[in-house]
């Protein structure tokens, strides 16, 4: 699980293509987190001393794999900080899903976390601790037995995309603790995080940043 998958790296910013079950930031099990693997790799490759300095803009669950931006300097950090919370970045997802998904549509849904479940439950209406949820889906293509979801959230909620689908009978493929019948075998769930835009923290080029598949049968099976 040590392996680092780079999609870029320069001064700035670290993008990687997380692997499935790696926590993104170290957490009450104690197990090693991509923030500290990337913290490795810097400091073997650069050979920097003392402590190196990597920042989390945002998360990925641990299941779910694809794009992570990591920043390099505290300044990146800020700005990148500001872009997602100012939501100029385009974060793009792919699922597998059960379920008769429509051509298109937009899911609505008030949100609640259950910190002692870690997980989220879904209302029609906005009731007492509830987030407003939105995301758009568009119909990708059809596998055997499932079918392929391009996502884009409105919002950045707890578990969003699983349980927003979850909740339109659209169940995400290995994720049972959202209703998936049958859990995959090495324990991850088919949502990828496809590609990720943003403008460069210090030369604010406009950059889209892809993470390829994950290697396995379902997704190597895609088309598009």
């Amino acid at each position: 699980m040590s392996d680092l998958s780079v999609i870029y790296e320069d001064n700035h910013i670290l993008v990687v293509n997380k692997a499935a079950g790696l926590l993104v930031q170290g957490d009450k099990t104690g197990d090693e987190s991509l923030v500290d693997i990337a913290k490795r790799y810097i400091k073997d490759k650069y050979q920097k001393p003392g402590n190196v300095f990597l920042g989390l803009v945002h998360r990925l669950d641990r299941p779910t794999t694809g794009v992570i931006v990591l920043a390099r300097t505290s300044k990146a950090l800020t700005r990148l900080n500001q872009q997602f919370k100012d939501r100029l970045t385009k974060k793009v997802y792919r699922a597998v899903v059960s379920g008769s998904p429509e051509p298109k549509a937009r899911l609505e849904h008030f949100l609640k976390k259950n910190s002692s479940q870690n997980k989220s439950f879904h209302y029609p209406k906005n009731t007492l601790n509830t987030k407003h949820a939105i995301l758009r889906y568009r119909y990708i293509e059809q596998l055997r037995s499932y079918h392929v979801l391009e996502i884009e959230l409105e919002t950045g909620r707890h578990h969003q995309i699983r349980v927003q689908l979850a909740a339109v009978g659209l169940h995400i493929k290995g994720d049972l603790k959202y209703g998936a019948k049958r859990p995959n075998q090495n324990g991850s769930i088919h949502l990828h995080a496809q590609s990720l835009a943003l403008a460069h923290p210090t030369t604010r080029e406009e950059m889209k940043f892809i993470a390829p598949y994950p290697d396995d049968v379902i997704w190597n099976s895609l088309t598009h």
